[in-house]
């Protein structure tokens, strides 16, 4: 059983409820968008790290993180990226991967709207963790954790974390 801390869209804030909520969990991942290396930096201190760069980060982050990663937690293929469209309305750059080797989770961030859906078309389940930085429009910082138990996917709860305002 791994217990995963999914996060995105970071923007180079990392709010300390973050380490509290991950605490119980065996990794983190994060779905692009960390905004600085130091956010990288302080999530691999706490847990071990899997990530991809997203569209804002530098070429620190994109030397240390691929755009896209494939891998098998436990007996679940993984695929994941920062800008990955959704069931129906998937973005041009992954599409034909996911379509030809479709994985069992694929995980994106970017557009800082928090969506867990299974896409029956290609028997797979999608998770965006919406965005858990101050910067964007969302209203309310969102971060999940989930349970990879065999090729079981379980125990999906989601955080939410409200922004600060200035003011």
């Amino acid at each position: 059983m791994t217990r995963i801390g999914l996060i995105s869209d970071t923007h180079s804030y990392l709010d300390d409820a973050v380490f509290q909520y991950f605490e119980q969990c065996d990794e983190i991942w994060h779905a692009g968008d960390f905004g600085t290396k130091e956010v990288a930096d302080k999530l691999k201190a706490f847990k071990p790290l899997k990530g991809v760069y997203g569209n804002i980060d530098g070429a620190d982050i994109r030397a240390e993180y691929p755009e896209t990663m494939r891998w098998k937690c436990e007996e679940v293929e993984v695929l994941m990226t920062h800008i990955g469209g959704y069931p129906g309305r998937y973005a041009p750059q992954i599409k034909t991967e996911l379509l030809s080797h479709p994985p069992q989770l694929f995980i994106c961030g970017h557009s800082h709207i928090l969506k867990v859906m299974y896409d029956e078309k290609i028997k797979c389940l999608h998770m965006n963790p919406g965005a858990a930085g101050n910067s964007g429009w969302h209203k309310v910082k969102t971060l999940i954790r989930f349970v990879i138990d065999g090729k079981d996917m379980k125990q999906c709860e989601v955080m939410e974390i409200p922004r600060k305002t200035n003011g």
